[in-house]
């Protein structure tokens, strides 16, 4: 039987404090989430500054998201080693130190250097995050609203970086894009200080260094192969290589997990049904969500001609979506089945992708687009509120890999899903445009409309599996 972390009495100043921890380690995830996406809009301008080659601008954004996606497990498990407290402060400072690195960055090679640093110190910032707000909230009541604090956060920090780094690239210089982390890094770190007990560190803990070297590599191999795939094809020497070598590293790394005695990732995380189900909505809906993203941002911007700064704002509904997923999910989590919240939740991002294949070149924002970014964001709330909160619940020593395998299922979902649906976006406009040469706009609109059928229905199997491996269990609340 699993033991709850031990509860501080009311009326602690640990207890008092549990909420402006929650505000400092959401803080730093939401500094993290808006570098997945903010170098996105200035992309054009580090270009022309720093001479960055075609491939060279592509690892802007790569670069980090391969860092942080592949060495998230290894930060679970250093975050054990080090302590919850020490992990958010090297991490938050290392952070900032790779922020100003490419602030300052004079050549591609800097530039690109510091943002897999930043992938770096995000990926032993994270699992600390969602261990502390584990710990700090264990009641289910309490815990529901932490959750769905952190998970606005979150799910709206995409498009808010979006905003960033329009109005910053426009008004002051893409290394603002940079340098903006530092202020936050120094707030967020304030707040732990403040707020985050230091705790011992774990008795025990060693580094499996065999699945850390097999599990990076696997993972970087996937992310990597995603990326290339989305580039290059799918079919070439390149991809197949990364494709298959990740493959097998991982089918490795799980060999080796049941055959060590401090296994970077036990397989009682993930054979654990809830678990398993939160860590595979996590990426249908990574695959689903950054896909309709990646096709609302070019088509705001191609199509409908909307500048930077009016695309970023056209994003700002996913948040309002995602903030009323979030009011309403919160407080269901303690009361409510598992497989009631995550496939619904799936499926309400389904029917976006679904309104996101019906827009036409003349399609209007408001009547037509504006209801794609609502169900989105609606659905997208249900989904990581659930998963983040039910993820870590009870997983004891193991909560730190716990939360950490969420962000994993998300990285992988997301490299997959741009990668294939942007292929089979590309193909069918390719297609399109072959017999109707004149057609101009409607080629692309016609890609986006056949890769976002194919994403909805892709999440609409993604939602039945979730239900099944969910199961018929008891709501957080009820044990």
């Amino acid at each position: 039987m699993t033991v709850h972390p031990a509860r501080p009495a009311a009326g602690t100043t640990t207890d008092a404090r549990r909420w402006w921890a929650l505000a400092a380690v959401t803080t730093a995830q939401l500094m993290i989430g808006l570098d997945l996406t903010v170098m996105n809009i200035a992309l054009p301008s580090v270009q022309l500054d720093l001479t960055l080659s075609g491939p060279q601008r592509q690892w802007v954004i790569t670069a980090f998201a391969l860092a942080y996606g592949s060495l998230l497990l290894l930060g679970g498990r250093l975050s054990n080693l080090l302590g919850r407290r020490r992990s958010l402060l090297i991490g938050l400072a290392g952070f900032a130190f790779a922020s100003a690195l490419g602030g300052a960055a004079i050549d591609p090679a800097m530039l690109l250097g510091s943002r897999a640093l930043q992938g770096v110190f995000a990926a032993l910032l994270t699992p600390s995050v969602l261990a502390t707000l584990a710990i700090a909230f264990p009641m289910p009541a309490e815990r529901g609203k932490a959750f769905g604090i952190y998970g606005t956060a979150m799910g709206s920090s995409s498009g808010l970086g979006v905003v960033l780094g329009g109005v910053l690239t426009d008004y002051l210089d893409w290394r603002w894009c940079m340098y903006v982390n530092l202020p936050i890094a120094v707030a967020a770190a304030a707040g732990v200080l403040y707020a985050v007990r230091p705790g011992p560190r774990a008795s025990g803990v060693r580094v499996d260094l065999v699945g850390v070297l097999l599990a990076t590599s696997g993972l970087m191999a996937l992310v990597a192969g995603f990326a290339r795939a989305e580039s290059d094809g799918w079919g070439t020497p390149t991809t197949i290589g990364l494709l298959a070598f990740g493959v097998i590293a991982l089918v490795a790394f799980t060999w080796t997990q049941s055959r060590v005695a401090a296994p970077l990732l036990p397989l009682r995380v993930v054979l654990n049904r809830r678990r398993a189900a939160c860590y595979l909505a996590v990426l249908g809906l990574a695959a689903g969500m950054f896909a309709a993203l990646f096709f609302l941002t070019f088509y705001l911007q191609n199509v409908l001609g909307y500048s930077p700064i009016k695309a970023g704002l056209g994003f700002l509904p996913l948040t309002a979506g995602l903030m009323i997923g979030v009011r309403v999910v919160s407080p269901l989590i303690a009361r409510t089945a598992l497989r009631w919240l995550l496939a619904p939740g799936i499926l309400t991002v389904a029917v976006g992708l679904v309104l996101l294949g019906l827009l036409q070149v003349d399609s209007n924002y408001f009547l037509q687009a504006l209801p794609v970014f609502l169900l989105v964001g609606l659905g997208t709330g249900f989904v990581l509120v659930t998963a983040n909160s039910t993820a870590t619940l009870d997983a004891g020593q193991d909560t730190a890999v716990a939360g950490a395998m969420v962000m994993t299922s998300q990285q992988i979902g997301a490299s997959l899903g741009t990668a294939l649906l942007s292929t089979i976006a590309g193909t069918a406009a390719a297609d399109y445009l072959a017999t109707h040469p004149e057609s101009g706009p409607l080629a692309t609109v016609h890609g986006f409309t056949v890769a976002s059928l194919g994403a909805a229905g892709f999440l609409g199997v993604a939602a039945l599996l979730v239900f099944l491996v969910a199961g018929p269990g008891q709501p957080q609340g009820r044990g």
